[in-house]
């Protein structure tokens, strides 16, 4: 029964890790990263499919990116999909490839770029407190219909503090690592 409740809130803040760690994957950080056009949906025969399984997606140069279409008449669909996407990046294309270029972050972009990224960290911080508070409360009530004695409640409840801390610093970690990446001149 108490492993269930730290099962259930261990996979569930290693999954919000998980969200927040590929949100900041899709944050700009002044490099070309294949990985920025995962969320962008291309309409593909009435389908919105993403961009990399419509092309070849390569970064030849840190500041370039290059979609090669595996047919030719899909450069303008995805071309327009880039253009609504939130990434501010203009595609340009010579008829067989599309190439974006991502223009140097200046230090006011870098920092609204940072404070995007805290504000993820804190929200994913939240959720991971949310779990641990359903998690207690999941004790709490076993305890209170006496399926588990006064020492199991606690030390379980140190048991999922532990997870929850260890989720927050994983949290951080990604936080730090990203910053470090916007911050790079």
């Amino acid at each position: 029964m108490v492993d269930d409740v730290m099962n259930t809130a261990k996979e569930k803040m290693q999954k919000s890790c998980a969200v927040y760690e590929r949100d900041m994957m899709g944050l700009r950080a002044g490099r070309a990263n294949p990985q920025l056009l995962d969320r962008i949906m291309v309409d593909y025969y009435g389908t919105p499919t993403p961009i990399n399984q419509i092309g070849n997606i390569s970064s030849p140069e840190p500041r370039l990116l290059v979609i090669a279409p595996w047919e030719a008449k899909m450069i303008s669909p995805i071309e327009k999909a880039i253009q609504k996407s939130d990434l501010g990046l203009n595609p340009s294309n010579d008829g067989k490839i599309i190439r974006l270029v991502f223009p140097e972050l200046n230090e006011e972009r870098r920092r609204d770029l940072t404070k995007v990224a805290s504000k993820g960290a804190e929200e994913t911080k939240v959720a991971i407190r949310s779990i641990r508070r359903d998690a207690i409360e999941q004790i709490k009530k076993m305890k209170k219909n006496s399926e588990i004695t006064e020492d199991d409640q606690k030390d379980a409840e140190e048991e999922i503090q532990k997870l929850t801390d260890k989720a927050i610093k994983d949290v951080d970690a990604i936080y730090a690592k990203k910053e470090k990446e916007i911050m790079e001149v």
